[in-house]
């Protein structure tokens, strides 16, 4: 479990983050929407112990994360950034690798085991074809399934997603949304920030929205998205009616191909 409680931030006299509180389980998918400078990233800085000058509570499993080394934060939680570009071009499988250097010792080496989770982490994304093409060289999607897969192979039970869809086509965005609704499916609690209504209101189970580094509302879609709420958020009129249509509700391998 992931609680967020009485959170606030703030850059000097600035204040980004005020009183922001969340608990979400195993096996949900919440979304954090808002506008840009909304206080999304920051908030995420906060929970991987990125920034620590906030006042409230962050824990994992009941444990207050400021009591938790790095490395024991990266045993609970896999941060996965928006759309990476590596310095170096390495293949697909040595960028799934790197997910299980938090496990090692130090100047340990990746052996049979480390090897097995990336395998296992490719093969859930569907990217074991991919193993030796170069990162580089991925499309906007497959960039996005390695990374994920470097999370899984990480073996953290918390999936943090930073506008995972924000560079990729409609189909792409659909596929890396069905993907982390299965993750949570099979016990993973995922949470992502987003700039997308649509796409929140199909696959989470929650949403958050923030404006101006409070939140303006929490709850279920339905609950969250109104035609009035996304007026307020976002300057714009809309039928809720035209934008959403009935959610998606069950998830199948066939929908990430």
């Amino acid at each position: 479990m992931l609680e967020v409680k009485d959170l606030s931030f703030s850059y000097g006299d600035r204040l980004i983050l005020s009183d922001i509180s969340l608990k979400a389980e195993k096996g949900d998918f919440v979304s954090v929407l808002g506008s840009n400078g909304a206080g999304k990233s920051t908030l995420f800085k906060c929970i991987l112990g990125i920034l620590s000058g906030y006042s409230g509570t962050v824990s994992v499993d009941g444990q207050d994360t400021r009591t938790m080394s790095v490395r024991e934060i990266a045993r609970k939680i896999a941060y996965i950034p928006q759309m990476s570009a590596s310095a170096f071009n390495y293949s697909v499988q040595d960028i799934v690798l790197m997910g299980t250097t938090v496990g090692l010792r130090a100047l340990g080496s990746p052996g049979r085991e480390e090897m097995a989770r990336v395998e296992e982490a490719m093969e859930r994304m569907g990217i074991s074809h991919l193993r030796r093409r170069c990162f580089h060289h991925l499309s906007g999607g497959e960039k996005q399934l390695t990374v994920i897969a470097r999370a899984l192979a990480q073996q953290a039970d918390i999936l943090l997603l930073d506008e995972p869809c924000s560079a990729l086509d409609f189909g792409n965005r659909f596929r890396i949304l069905n993907v982390a609704k299965s993750l949570a499916v099979d016990g993973y609690l995922v949470i992502q920030t987003t700039h997308d209504p649509e796409g929140a209101y199909i696959f989470s189970d929650r949403i958050m929205a923030l404006r101006s580094g409070t939140v303006f509302a929490q709850g279920t879609p339905e609950e969250v998205l109104t035609s009035e709420n996304i007026r307020e958020l976002y300057g714009v009129s809309t039928k809720q009616s035209s934008i959403f249509d009935d959610r998606v509700r069950v998830f199948t391998p066939d929908a990430i191909l």
